[in-house]
């Protein structure tokens, strides 16, 4: 079932044998989208695993980067309201 160092066939290419893995590293995806992308690369290969499973896993992946972002974008905001207002972002200059 496996070939190249005992990875399951299901994240290697079909037609170049490139590994998931490699795309990963090579485009240096985040956890996150790099999980995404190898849910869909193997989607509907791996053995009793519906391809609808892979996607919704894929799917979530995203959205937990989504939120992060978020996260990421709103506690910025945070720090430059802190900066221009003291803190007091009830102010209207």
């Amino acid at each position: 079932m496996a070939k190249n160092n005992d990875l399951p066939t299901y994240y290697e290419g079909q037609y170049r044998g490139i590994r998931a893995h490699h795309i990963i590293a090579d485009y240096n995806l985040s956890y996150n989208i790099g999980t995404a992308v190898t849910y869909l690369l193997r989607a509907g290969k791996k053995p009793n695993n519906p391809i609808e499973q892979d996607i919704k896993k894929a799917i979530d992946h995203l959205n937990f980067e989504l939120e992060k972002l978020n996260d990421k974008e709103k506690k910025a905001i945070d720090r430059i309201n802190k900066k221009l207002f003291n803190g007091n972002t009830d102010s209207t200059y």
